[in-house]
Parts: C-alpha cells; sequence; structure tokens
C-alpha cells in the first residue's frame, strides 16, 4: 500500500461534510470512505452517494463475512466501513478519508496505524452544536438530544486524536483541513521508509 489515511471524527453537525465535499473538489488523489448503514435514506440523500443503505439483517451478515473495516452501533443504527475499496485505494497511492466516529478511529488506528493521522472536528461549543441541529431540521428533538448527549461522551476522548478543528467559521477552517490533508499525505509505513533508504543509498557510481 502506497497511499495513507485521514480519519475525522466529530458530533454530526460540525461540518465535516462541508469540508470534505470541499476538498474532494479540489483534488483527485482521496477516496472518500462511504459508509454502509441501516438507518433509513433522509430526503435528499442518495445511494452510493452519501451511505450504501442496506437491512439490518444483511449488515450483520457481512460483519460474520468479515467484509468491514470496522462498524459500530450509533443512535440505534449500524454503520460500517467495507474494507475491499479501502484497500484498493491505499495502493493506488490516495489518501483515504473516514468520516467515522471515536470507535471507529480506535479500531482504523490499530489497524493502519502507521499510515494513519486523525482530526477531531468541532464546534466552538455545545450550544452552537443544538442550534446548529436545530436549524439543520433533520431529527425530531429526542434525537437532537440525543446526539447532544453523545457528543460529551465523544469530546472526552478529544486527546486520542493528532489535531483539533474548532469549525466556527468556514473558509478559515478549510485552510486548516487543506493543511491537515497535506500532513497526511506525508505519513510513510515502515516497509516504506526502508524502501525509499535502500533505493537513495543506491549510488551508480561506487
Amino acid at each position: 500500500m502506497s497511499g495513507a489515511i485521514l480519519v475525522l471524527s466529530g458530533p454530526s453537525g460540525c461540518g465535516k461534510s462541508s469540508l470534505v465535499n470541499q476538498i474532494l473538489q479540489e483534488r483527485d488523489d482521496i477516496y472518500f470512505s462511504i459508509s454502509t448503514t441501516t438507518r433509513p435514506m433522509r430526503e435528499g440523500e442518495a445511494e452510493g452517494v452519501n451511505y450504501y443503505y442496506i437491512s439490518k439483517e444483511q449488515f450483520e451478515a457481512e460483519i460474520e463475512e468479515g467484509l468491514f473495516l470496522e462498524w459500530a452501533e450509533v443512535h440505534g443504527n449500524c454503520y460500517g466501513t467495507s474494507l475491499k475499496p479501502v484497500r484498493e485505494a491505499l495502493d493506488a497511492g490516495k489518501l483515504v478519508i473516514f468520516d467515522i466516529d471515536v470507535q471507529g478511529h480506535a479500531i482504523v488506528k490499530e489497524k493502519f496505524g502507521e499510515i494513519l493521522t486523525s482530526l477531531f472536528i468541532t464546534t466552538p461549543d455545545a450550544q452552537t452544536l443544538q442550534d446548529r441541529l436545530i436549524k439543520r431540521a433533520t431529527d425530531p428533538h429526542e434525537v437532537i438530544a440525543h446526539r447532544i448527549k453523545n457528543s460529551q461522551e465523544e469530546m472526552a476522548r478529544l486527546d486520542e486524536y493528532d489535531y483539533l478543528l474548532i469549525n466556527d467559521d468556514f473558509e478559515e477552517s478549510l485552510k486548516k483541513f487543506r493543511a491537515v490533508v497535506e500532513t497526511a499525505l506525508l505519513k510513510i509505513d515502515t516497509k516504506r521508509k526502508a524502501l525509499f533508504i535502500n533505493k537513495w543509498y543506491n549510488l551508480k557510481n561506487s
């Protein structure tokens, strides 16, 4: 594998999707990992764009077959990352971006730690997050309350991440996000380091 991995985590409503969508328009060396989920498709979403939507029974069958890099149950629905397209993108030398929760980050770090960079994205405070979720108007109030509670649990694991991005101003956040992407692309594993060192010492006139 010659690529690298960037894991993004943070509460729903913090602006991860907007940042990712912009960077995908700017670069062709990035593969955004599309998760598979058992939750119903929302209005305005599309199969293979936002998620791959499958039944819980199919999801459980794919877990048994070992087809997921990581998976977790969030808000009563299952979300998982298919392993095959991730490996293909890494072999092609691309930066693979994951938008996953703190549980998923821990699993990806265990399997691909040498080539992983992690970024936690959040709002300036919980009130801002709540206001954004209410304005988005995609979830009922009880779901929003549950998301706020989960965000507090996620914040407690902030020290597991390499970088923190407080998304208050989009343009400023985008500049910082671009910098993290460039940094992530510099990550190389031990094997590639050894190959480079051997190649570097190969003098033609020795």
